[in-house]
């Protein structure tokens, strides 16, 4: 095949080089339009103008974006926490398994951005601090997660205004049922009576089959989420020990007591027939 041929059946192929010549990459014909649909689809000029540090301080840029990462990444777990309950309550396993993969790896994803954040000190943290005014409790998606995962103590919403769009979004959840009830509901599709779940569950790990494997992808998930909650508690205690917390939280000894607390402590005491 001559190089005429070659270059009728790809646009790329410049034709063959000697050894040691460098050739210029090809430009599309179509380099513009393509990139002007990638920054579009994703917003680009707004989502990169959305980082407004307070201070002229060159750590603060990384604070922000990784917390701003947080968010998105709670927009999407919550995307995946939804369509998780309704494949269980379909009693779908291949999907429920897939997603419960996802929210696992999106909770790691998080942890890993614990790592990103301790390459700040305390002292490049403290050249900012004082003009923080708000804290990570203040996460309105946050507070979602937990009471999608259970928390159903009447406190997730108070950290919001009444009439406020966060409180009303925290206080519709709270009015959903949980992860776990969707779980309970996928047992008795199953064939396993959610009435008697420690007899229930107990069955279930001696078959050790799918509805096994959702039980152990649950379990995952929970320490995932345990996980990724104590590695903040450990940043916040190397940046500011036991000092008040940003936006007069408590501090590190605040965030290690809401810790350890499973989501599914059934599923935990199961594995050990408890």
């Amino acid at each position: 095949m001559t190089d005429s041929d070659l270059r009728s059946v790809s646009p790329c192929y410049q034709g063959e080089s000697t050894p040691g010549e460098r050739r210029p990459l090809p430009v599309m014909s179509n380099s513009h339009s393509a990139y002007c649909g990638y920054r579009d689809y994703l917003v680009l000029e707004t989502l990169l103008d959305v980082q407004k540090p307070l201070t002229e301080q060159h750590d603060e840029l990384l604070f922000v974006v990784v917390h701003q990462s947080h968010e998105l990444w709670f927009k999407e777990l919550l995307h995946e926490l939804d369509a998780l309950q309704v494949t269980l309550c379909k009693a779908d396993s291949g999907p429920a398994l897939r997603t419960l993969r996802r929210i696992r790896a999106i909770f790691r994803a998080l942890t890993a951005q614990i790592d990103v954040l301790e390459t700040m000190t305390a002292d490049q943290f403290d050249t900012f601090r004082d003009q923080l005014v708000g804290s990570g409790f203040y996460s309105a998606q946050f507070r979602e997660i937990e009471v999608v995962l259970g928390r159903r103590d009447g406190t997730a919403a108070d950290y919001f205004p009444e009439g406020s769009r966060e409180r009303a979004r925290i206080e519709a959840r709270a009015d959903e049922p949980t992860l776990f009830d969707a779980f309970l509901g996928y047992l008795d599709a199953k064939g396993y009576s959610p009435h008697d779940l420690p007899s229930a569950l107990h069955d279930l790990h001696s078959d050790d089959g799918v509805v096994e494997q959702i039980c152990q992808g649950l379990v995952d998930l929970d320490q995932a989420f345990q996980e990724w909650q104590y590695r903040h508690v450990v940043l916040v205690q190397r940046m500011i020990g036991n000092k008040i917390g940003t936006g007069g939280t408590a501090g590190a000894e605040f965030l290690r007591k809401a810790i350890f607390t499973p989501s599914f402590p059934a599923l935990w005491q199961a594995r050990h027939g408890e």
